[in-house]
């Protein structure tokens, strides 16, 4: 019992003798883990990031508006500009049933510019009405009051919701702006709430912290709009595959306002469905990366480890060689060799999750704003746990080799060792 508590004791001696080497060892396992802590949580926040700019919109969603048309159709000649209507969203409800949710949006000021007063504050926004059916379609992110709703919409009330950006200019304390009234040119609007909403990667006329949205009728009647829509954001049932609808979507449109149906340009019909697919396969890869970079580099560590450790071994032929005299077995060496080799990387790998992790978390209170987090960058805790393991798994690895070398020496030949 002496030889196996001395043996175990020693795993400090030989750390000890051998200084530089152990830390350059122990850097290499713990720089490994510190970059697979690193980049597992650094890749984490970036696709939040990224997800984060197209918050709120549906992955079967589909936007359609006029633009310019590009083919002669019907006698009329290629670059007629075109408008579409409210009757359009009764027609899509009929010829296309696979749509669940179709919601028209207006712009209000095309050409100039909207200014908006509350006290001696004032900003330029951006005008939209909607339906209460858009929240199905981009899910606001309330963080005062609500969205527009049915009574709005049938009342012509002048209610608005304040864009993010909009709120912070105008409302520069922070209080609730709720049930307070804005001007906007020179009409006076109730506001009913602040969307939190960023939707930065998809923009239509203007980011969406950079708006006022109003009922969409008020919109008709105080822009002088008629019937007019601007966009129609559509989304599918569940199970629909928008791409395979997109061409009827376009047909519907294009044929009751004389444009040829093959028409992609004049009437463009855009499917978020494959920018969803291009940012799912994007950060596959990414996440292959990451793990390839991450293991690549505790790999290098841990052959370190059992590179000092194959040197410690050669060092101490003679000791070995003369506790195997007295009576030591061969599994007390393999226990002893082994064990200093988990305790190397053991610390080391523990030293570089804590590293990481506080790194993560600078980076995480860094994209906190307003009390909420806009990324998180933290690693999980199995992720931790599991590197744990990992880096315990390649310190046993590590210690296989020297260990075998040191069951082989034997007491005859490490006594004549010099």
């Amino acid at each position: 019992m002496r030889i196996d508590i001395d043996s175990y004791r020693e795993i400090l001696d030989t750390l000890t003798r051998n200084k530089s080497r152990s830390f350059l060892t122990g850097f290499g396992v713990f720089w490994g883990v510190f970059m697979l802590v690193a980049l597992m949580g650094g890749g984490q926040g970036l696709k939040e990031m990224l997800e984060r700019n197209f918050e709120g919109f549906a992955q079967n969603t589909a936007m359609i508006w006029a633009q310019q048309t590009t083919k002669p159709y019907k006698g009329f000649r290629k670059g007629r500009w075109w408008e579409m209507d409210y009757k359009d969203i009764e027609r899509l409800r009929q010829r296309v049933p696979e749509l669940d949710a179709i919601a028209p949006v207006l712009f209000g000021g095309w050409g100039r510019t909207n200014t908006a007063y509350y006290g001696d504050q004032s900003t330029q926004p951006r005008i939209q009405g909607v339906t209460p059916e858009y929240a199905n379609i981009v899910a606001p992110k309330m963080y005062y009051g609500r969205y527009i709703n049915d009574m709005d919409l049938s009342e012509h009330r002048k209610v608005c919701v304040l864009g993010k950006k909009i709120y912070k200019d105008l409302f520069k304390d922070g209080s609730d702006p709720c049930g307070k009234r804005i001007r906007i040119d020179s009409t006076y609007y109730e506001v009913v709430g602040v969307d939190y909403n960023a939707s930065g990667g998809m923009n239509f006329n203007g980011r969406a912290e950079e708006k006022v949205t109003l009922p969409l009728t008020l919109v008709q009647q105080t822009f002088n709009r008629g019937n007019q829509v601007d966009l129609i954001a559509v989304t599918g049932r569940p199970g629909v595959v928008m791409s395979k609808i997109t061409p009827r979507i376009r047909e519907t449109i294009a044929r009751a306002h004389y444009l040829d149906p093959t028409d992609e340009q004049g009437a463009m019909v855009f499917n978020t469905e494959v920018l969803f697919q291009m940012l799912d396969n994007l950060f596959k890869g990414v996440n292959f990366l990451i793990w390839l970079v991450g293991l690549g580099t505790l790999l290098a560590g841990a052959i370190g480890v059992s590179n000092i450790m194959m040197v410690t071994v050669r060092e101490r032929t003679t000791e070995i060689g003369i506790r195997r005299a007295i009576g030591a077995t061969p599994k007390m060496i393999l226990s002893q060799i082994i064990s200093e080799s988990i305790v190397l990387t053991l610390v080391a790998g523990m030293s570089g999750i804590l590293f990481g992790v506080l790194i993560l978390q600078m980076l995480e209170l860094g994209n906190t704003e307003d009390g909420i987090v806009n990324a998180h960058f933290q690693i999980g805790f199995w992720t931790a746990i599991f590197a744990a393991f990992m880096v315990s798994s390649m310190g046993v690895l590590a210690g296989l080799a020297p260990a075998a070398r040191a069951m082989s020496i034997k007491p005859v030949d490490a006594m004549r060792d010099e």
